[in-house]
Protein backbone atom coordinates (compact mmCIF):
# COMPACT_ATOMS: atom_id res chain seq x y z
CA UNK A 1 0.00 0.00 0.00
CA UNK A 2 1.59 3.32 -1.08
CA UNK A 3 0.31 6.93 -0.61
CA UNK A 4 1.63 9.78 -2.51
CA UNK A 5 0.93 12.29 1.16
CA UNK A 6 1.41 10.63 4.26
CA UNK A 7 1.27 12.34 7.51
CA UNK A 8 4.81 13.48 7.66
CA UNK A 9 4.56 14.88 3.72
CA UNK A 10 4.55 18.88 4.71
CA UNK A 11 1.85 20.70 3.35
CA UNK A 12 2.75 24.14 2.02
CA UNK A 13 0.09 27.40 2.54
CA UNK A 14 0.43 27.25 -1.34
CA UNK A 15 -0.25 24.10 -1.70
CA UNK A 16 -3.67 24.75 0.37
CA UNK A 17 -4.42 26.98 -2.02
CA UNK A 18 -2.75 30.37 -0.87
CA UNK A 19 0.12 31.74 -2.84
CA UNK A 20 1.25 34.74 -0.07
CA UNK A 21 3.93 35.29 -3.08
CA UNK A 22 1.09 36.49 -4.91
CA UNK A 23 -0.47 38.19 -2.52
CA UNK A 24 3.15 40.52 -1.95
CA UNK A 25 2.93 41.19 -6.11
CA UNK A 26 -0.46 42.94 -5.20
CA UNK A 27 0.53 44.97 -2.56
CA UNK A 28 3.58 46.21 -4.40
CA UNK A 29 1.16 46.80 -7.33
CA UNK A 30 -1.33 48.42 -5.19
CA UNK A 31 1.07 51.24 -3.39
CA UNK A 32 1.36 53.58 -5.95
CA UNK A 33 -1.90 53.52 -7.03
CA UNK A 34 -2.72 54.35 -3.52
CA UNK A 35 -0.43 56.77 -3.50
CA UNK A 36 -1.79 59.03 -5.86
CA UNK A 37 -4.87 59.29 -3.49
CA UNK A 38 -3.37 60.81 -0.47
CA UNK A 39 -4.61 63.92 1.23
CA UNK A 40 -4.50 66.15 3.99
CA UNK A 41 -5.16 63.92 7.25
CA UNK A 42 -3.25 60.76 6.28
CA UNK A 43 -0.83 59.19 8.72
CA UNK A 44 -0.45 55.72 8.08
CA UNK A 45 -2.26 54.11 4.62
CA UNK A 46 -1.53 50.75 2.75
CA UNK A 47 0.42 47.85 4.51
CA UNK A 48 -0.17 48.60 8.74
CA UNK A 49 -2.45 46.69 10.39
CA UNK A 50 -4.75 49.95 10.70
CA UNK A 51 -4.74 52.95 8.64
CA UNK A 52 -4.65 56.34 10.78
CA UNK A 53 -6.20 59.27 9.59
CA UNK A 54 -6.68 62.86 11.32
CA UNK A 55 -9.67 64.49 10.66
CA UNK A 56 -8.59 68.02 9.00
CA UNK A 57 -8.39 70.82 11.51
CA UNK A 58 -10.58 73.22 9.37
CA UNK A 59 -13.64 71.48 10.97
CA UNK A 60 -14.71 73.18 14.24
CA UNK A 61 -17.34 70.41 15.03
CA UNK A 62 -16.68 67.48 13.06
CA UNK A 63 -19.25 64.46 12.45
CA UNK A 64 -18.01 61.33 10.50
CA UNK A 65 -20.43 60.00 8.02
CA UNK A 66 -19.92 56.60 6.86
CA UNK A 67 -21.39 54.55 3.99
CA UNK A 68 -20.72 50.83 2.81
CA UNK A 69 -21.69 49.01 -0.34
CA UNK A 70 -20.73 46.90 -2.76
CA UNK A 71 -21.31 46.20 -6.54
CA UNK A 72 -23.88 43.80 -6.69
CA UNK A 73 -24.22 40.96 -9.76
CA UNK A 74 -22.84 43.92 -12.67
CA UNK A 75 -19.52 41.73 -11.35
CA UNK A 76 -20.96 38.97 -13.04
CA UNK A 77 -20.58 40.98 -16.58
CA UNK A 78 -17.44 41.90 -15.13
CA UNK A 79 -16.19 38.04 -15.15
CA UNK A 80 -18.44 37.13 -18.39
CA UNK A 81 -16.59 39.78 -20.48
CA UNK A 82 -13.28 40.30 -18.84
CA UNK A 83 -13.88 43.77 -18.08
CA UNK A 84 -12.67 44.49 -14.98
CA UNK A 85 -11.04 48.04 -15.01
CA UNK A 86 -14.24 49.81 -13.72
CA UNK A 87 -15.90 47.86 -10.99
CA UNK A 88 -14.10 49.52 -8.70
CA UNK A 89 -15.07 52.90 -9.52
CA UNK A 90 -18.41 51.78 -9.35
CA UNK A 91 -17.02 50.43 -5.55
CA UNK A 92 -16.03 53.63 -4.22
CA UNK A 93 -18.92 55.93 -5.82
CA UNK A 94 -21.72 53.93 -4.03
CA UNK A 95 -20.28 54.95 -1.00
CA UNK A 96 -18.75 58.10 -1.44
CA UNK A 97 -22.12 59.64 -3.06
CA UNK A 98 -23.95 57.93 -0.27
CA UNK A 99 -21.94 60.11 2.36
CA UNK A 100 -21.75 63.21 -0.01
CA UNK A 101 -25.67 63.06 0.40
CA UNK A 102 -25.33 64.45 3.99
CA UNK A 103 -23.12 67.03 2.88
CA UNK A 104 -20.23 64.74 3.97
CA UNK A 105 -16.74 65.27 2.31
CA UNK A 106 -15.61 61.68 1.61
CA UNK A 107 -12.52 61.43 4.04
CA UNK A 108 -10.80 58.01 3.08
CA UNK A 109 -12.14 54.78 1.88
CA UNK A 110 -11.06 50.57 2.92
CA UNK A 111 -11.79 47.65 0.64
CA UNK A 112 -12.21 44.23 0.42
CA UNK A 113 -11.44 41.99 -2.33
CA UNK A 114 -11.71 38.49 -1.79
CA UNK A 115 -11.76 35.08 -4.35
CA UNK A 116 -10.76 32.20 -4.75
CA UNK A 117 -7.23 32.17 -6.41
CA UNK A 118 -6.06 35.14 -6.71
CA UNK A 119 -5.07 36.42 -10.17
CA UNK A 120 -2.32 39.70 -9.54
CA UNK A 121 -3.38 41.02 -12.98
CA UNK A 122 -7.02 40.87 -12.42
CA UNK A 123 -6.66 42.32 -8.89
CA UNK A 124 -4.30 44.90 -9.89
CA UNK A 125 -6.83 46.39 -12.56
CA UNK A 126 -9.79 46.15 -9.78
CA UNK A 127 -8.02 47.82 -7.31
CA UNK A 128 -6.63 50.40 -9.88
CA UNK A 129 -10.44 51.28 -10.64
CA UNK A 130 -10.51 52.20 -6.95
CA UNK A 131 -7.71 54.08 -6.61
CA UNK A 132 -9.20 55.83 -9.78
CA UNK A 133 -12.19 56.52 -7.63
CA UNK A 134 -11.01 57.56 -5.10
CA UNK A 135 -8.86 60.30 -6.65
CA UNK A 136 -11.97 61.74 -8.60
CA UNK A 137 -13.84 61.70 -5.43
CA UNK A 138 -10.84 63.28 -3.60
CA UNK A 139 -11.30 60.71 -0.96
CA UNK A 140 -7.63 58.35 0.30
CA UNK A 141 -7.47 54.95 -0.07
CA UNK A 142 -5.75 54.18 2.89
CA UNK A 143 -6.27 50.18 3.30
CA UNK A 144 -8.10 47.06 2.51
CA UNK A 145 -8.07 43.44 2.79
CA UNK A 146 -7.37 40.91 -0.11
CA UNK A 147 -8.33 37.37 0.34
CA UNK A 148 -7.50 34.07 -0.87
CA UNK A 149 -9.99 31.65 0.19
CA UNK A 150 -9.53 28.70 -1.60
CA UNK A 151 -12.86 26.73 -2.49
CA UNK A 152 -15.17 29.49 -1.52
CA UNK A 153 -15.07 31.18 -5.31
CA UNK A 154 -15.56 29.84 -8.88
CA UNK A 155 -11.94 30.63 -10.70
CA UNK A 156 -12.01 33.75 -12.19
CA UNK A 157 -14.43 35.41 -9.54
CA UNK A 158 -14.41 37.56 -6.93
CA UNK A 159 -16.46 39.93 -4.39
CA UNK A 160 -15.85 43.50 -3.17
CA UNK A 161 -17.07 45.18 -0.89
CA UNK A 162 -15.79 48.56 0.15
CA UNK A 163 -16.61 51.43 2.90
CA UNK A 164 -15.85 55.20 2.82
CA UNK A 165 -15.36 57.75 5.62
CA UNK A 166 -16.17 61.36 5.48
CA UNK A 167 -16.64 64.45 7.54
CA UNK A 168 -19.45 67.49 8.04
CA UNK A 169 -19.84 70.26 10.28
CA UNK A 170 -22.46 69.59 12.59
CA UNK A 171 -24.12 72.95 11.86
CA UNK A 172 -23.95 71.98 8.03
CA UNK A 173 -25.36 68.43 8.29
CA UNK A 174 -27.98 67.64 5.31
CA UNK A 175 -30.98 66.58 6.95
CA UNK A 176 -33.56 67.22 4.58
CA UNK A 177 -35.96 68.87 7.39
CA UNK A 178 -35.91 72.43 5.95
CA UNK A 179 -37.20 71.19 2.54
CA UNK A 180 -40.77 73.10 2.42
CA UNK A 181 -43.59 72.82 -0.61
CA UNK A 182 -42.51 74.96 -3.58
CA UNK A 183 -39.03 73.94 -3.34
CA UNK A 184 -37.11 72.63 -7.28
CA UNK A 185 -35.98 69.52 -7.84
CA UNK A 186 -32.46 69.35 -9.76
CA UNK A 187 -32.08 66.12 -11.43
CA UNK A 188 -28.19 65.18 -12.32
CA UNK A 189 -27.91 62.79 -15.42
CA UNK A 190 -26.26 59.52 -14.55
CA UNK A 191 -23.77 57.99 -16.32
CA UNK A 192 -26.02 54.46 -17.38
CA UNK A 193 -27.20 51.93 -15.29
CA UNK A 194 -24.21 52.81 -12.72
CA UNK A 195 -24.80 49.71 -10.03
CA UNK A 196 -28.43 48.85 -9.56
CA UNK A 197 -30.86 47.18 -11.48
CA UNK A 198 -27.92 44.24 -12.84
CA UNK A 199 -29.85 41.10 -12.13
CA UNK A 200 -32.90 42.77 -14.55
CA UNK A 201 -30.23 43.81 -16.93
CA UNK A 202 -28.85 40.39 -17.08
CA UNK A 203 -31.92 39.01 -18.26
CA UNK A 204 -32.37 41.23 -20.92
CA UNK A 205 -28.81 40.74 -21.99
CA UNK A 206 -29.70 36.91 -22.32
CA UNK A 207 -33.36 38.13 -23.83
CA UNK A 208 -31.65 39.87 -26.54
CA UNK A 209 -28.67 37.26 -27.46
CA UNK A 210 -31.66 34.24 -27.70
CA UNK A 211 -33.62 36.25 -29.95
CA UNK A 212 -30.56 37.88 -31.58
CA UNK A 213 -31.40 41.44 -30.96
CA UNK A 214 -28.31 42.95 -29.31
CA UNK A 215 -27.76 46.27 -30.43
CA UNK A 216 -24.03 47.25 -31.32
CA UNK A 217 -24.10 50.55 -29.41
CA UNK A 218 -25.92 52.67 -26.97
CA UNK A 219 -25.75 56.21 -26.89
CA UNK A 220 -22.73 56.07 -29.33
CA UNK A 221 -20.91 53.43 -27.22
CA UNK A 222 -20.12 49.76 -27.59
CA UNK A 223 -22.74 48.10 -25.86
CA UNK A 224 -20.94 46.12 -23.42
CA UNK A 225 -19.02 49.68 -22.66
CA UNK A 226 -22.71 51.54 -22.37
CA UNK A 227 -23.77 48.35 -19.97
CA UNK A 228 -20.67 48.29 -17.55
CA UNK A 229 -19.65 52.36 -17.69
CA UNK A 230 -19.29 53.19 -14.13
CA UNK A 231 -21.59 55.02 -11.54
CA UNK A 232 -21.15 58.63 -11.85
CA UNK A 233 -18.98 60.69 -9.18
CA UNK A 234 -21.06 63.36 -7.84
CA UNK A 235 -18.80 64.48 -4.90
CA UNK A 236 -16.43 67.21 -6.25
CA UNK A 237 -18.95 69.34 -8.29
CA UNK A 238 -21.38 68.62 -5.59
CA UNK A 239 -19.84 69.97 -2.82
CA UNK A 240 -17.80 72.87 -4.72
CA UNK A 241 -21.53 74.23 -4.92
CA UNK A 242 -22.98 73.64 -1.85
CA UNK A 243 -20.19 75.16 -0.31
CA UNK A 244 -21.40 78.55 -2.06
CA UNK A 245 -25.51 77.66 -2.34
CA UNK A 246 -28.27 76.90 0.13
CA UNK A 247 -28.81 72.71 -1.43
CA UNK A 248 -31.56 71.93 1.06
CA UNK A 249 -31.71 68.07 0.39
CA UNK A 250 -29.93 65.65 -2.17
CA UNK A 251 -30.86 61.74 -2.67
CA UNK A 252 -28.51 58.95 -4.41
CA UNK A 253 -30.42 57.47 -6.85
CA UNK A 254 -29.86 53.51 -6.14
CA UNK A 255 -31.53 50.40 -5.64
CA UNK A 256 -34.98 51.57 -5.76
CA UNK A 257 -34.94 54.28 -8.15
CA UNK A 258 -36.20 57.72 -7.94
CA UNK A 259 -39.40 56.32 -6.47
CA UNK A 260 -37.85 54.77 -3.39
CA UNK A 261 -35.17 57.13 -2.85
CA UNK A 262 -36.28 60.28 -2.69
CA UNK A 263 -38.66 59.75 -0.08
CA UNK A 264 -36.13 59.34 1.92
CA UNK A 265 -34.57 63.18 1.89
CA UNK A 266 -38.20 64.42 2.71
CA UNK A 267 -39.82 65.42 5.59
CA UNK A 268 -43.08 63.96 6.65
CA UNK A 269 -46.43 65.45 5.10
CA UNK A 270 -44.21 66.11 1.69
CA UNK A 271 -43.84 64.47 -1.81
CA UNK A 272 -42.12 65.26 -4.84
CA UNK A 273 -44.08 65.91 -8.15
CA UNK A 274 -41.83 64.98 -10.94
CA UNK A 275 -42.31 66.02 -14.54
CA UNK A 276 -42.33 63.04 -17.33
CA UNK A 277 -40.50 63.91 -19.87
CA UNK A 278 -38.66 66.75 -18.10
CA UNK A 279 -35.46 64.67 -18.78
CA UNK A 280 -34.62 62.69 -22.17
CA UNK A 281 -34.56 58.22 -21.29
CA UNK A 282 -31.31 57.69 -23.41
CA UNK A 283 -31.14 54.51 -26.01
CA UNK A 284 -29.92 52.42 -22.88
CA UNK A 285 -32.88 52.99 -20.79
CA UNK A 286 -35.39 52.81 -23.60
CA UNK A 287 -33.81 49.39 -25.28
CA UNK A 288 -33.72 47.69 -21.10
CA UNK A 289 -37.38 48.99 -20.99
CA UNK A 290 -38.56 47.83 -24.48
CA UNK A 291 -36.62 44.07 -23.88
CA UNK A 292 -38.29 44.05 -20.63
CA UNK A 293 -41.17 44.86 -21.89
CA UNK A 294 -42.02 46.94 -18.56
CA UNK A 295 -43.87 50.37 -17.72
CA UNK A 296 -42.26 53.68 -16.78
CA UNK A 297 -43.48 53.16 -13.00
CA UNK A 298 -41.13 50.11 -12.81
CA UNK A 299 -38.72 51.56 -14.63
CA UNK A 300 -38.67 54.39 -12.14
CA UNK A 301 -38.79 51.96 -9.19
CA UNK A 302 -36.15 49.69 -10.55
CA UNK A 303 -33.18 51.87 -12.13
CA UNK A 304 -32.20 55.79 -12.06
CA UNK A 305 -33.34 55.81 -15.32
CA UNK A 306 -30.85 59.20 -16.27
CA UNK A 307 -30.92 60.70 -13.18
CA UNK A 308 -27.86 59.64 -10.31
CA UNK A 309 -28.71 62.48 -7.92
CA UNK A 310 -31.16 64.75 -7.24
CA UNK A 311 -30.89 67.88 -5.78
CA UNK A 312 -33.99 69.30 -4.16
CA UNK A 313 -32.86 73.57 -3.94
CA UNK A 314 -34.99 76.64 -2.68
CA UNK A 315 -36.95 77.42 -5.88
CA UNK A 316 -35.58 81.27 -6.07
CA UNK A 317 -32.16 80.00 -6.08
CA UNK A 318 -32.80 77.13 -8.50
CA UNK A 319 -31.40 78.35 -11.95
CA UNK A 320 -28.46 79.69 -10.14
CA UNK A 321 -27.95 76.14 -8.77
CA UNK A 322 -28.46 74.45 -12.27
CA UNK A 323 -26.07 76.95 -13.82
CA UNK A 324 -23.50 76.39 -11.29
CA UNK A 325 -23.81 72.52 -11.18
CA UNK A 326 -23.89 72.79 -15.04
CA UNK A 327 -20.31 75.64 -14.98
CA UNK A 328 -18.69 72.17 -13.34
CA UNK A 329 -19.81 69.63 -15.85
CA UNK A 330 -22.90 68.39 -14.61
CA UNK A 331 -25.70 67.86 -16.95
CA UNK A 332 -28.64 69.19 -15.15
CA UNK A 333 -32.52 68.96 -15.57
CA UNK A 334 -35.64 70.71 -13.44
CA UNK A 335 -37.51 67.87 -13.15
CA UNK A 336 -40.22 68.46 -10.53
CA UNK A 337 -41.70 70.33 -7.66
CA UNK A 338 -42.16 69.35 -3.72
CA UNK A 339 -45.49 69.59 -2.95
CA UNK A 340 -47.93 68.72 0.02
CA UNK A 341 -48.68 64.84 0.17
CA UNK A 342 -52.47 64.99 0.52
CA UNK A 343 -53.17 60.80 -0.13
CA UNK A 344 -50.59 61.05 -3.00
CA UNK A 345 -47.51 58.75 -3.13
CA UNK A 346 -44.38 60.38 -1.85
CA UNK A 347 -43.32 60.58 -5.52
CA UNK A 348 -45.73 60.90 -8.61
CA UNK A 349 -44.13 60.63 -12.08
CA UNK A 350 -46.64 63.28 -13.88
Amino acid sequence: MSSSATPSTPISYKDAGVDIVAGDALVERIKPLAKKTMREGVMAGIGGFGALFEVPKRYKEPVLVSGTDGVGTKLRLAFEWNMHDTVGIDLVAMSVNDVLVQGAEPLFFLDYFACGKLDVDTAAAVVGGIARGCELSGCALIGGETAEMPGMYPEGEYDLAGFAVGAVEKSKILTGQNVQAGDVVLGLASAGVHSNGFSLVRKCIERAEAQGTVPETLDGKPFKQAIMEPTRLYVKNVLAVLAEHPIKALAHITGGGLLENIPRVLPDGLAAHLDAGSWPQTELFAWLQATAGIDAVEMNRTFNNGIGMVVVVPAEQAETIAAALQGLGETVYTIGRIATRGDGQPVEVR
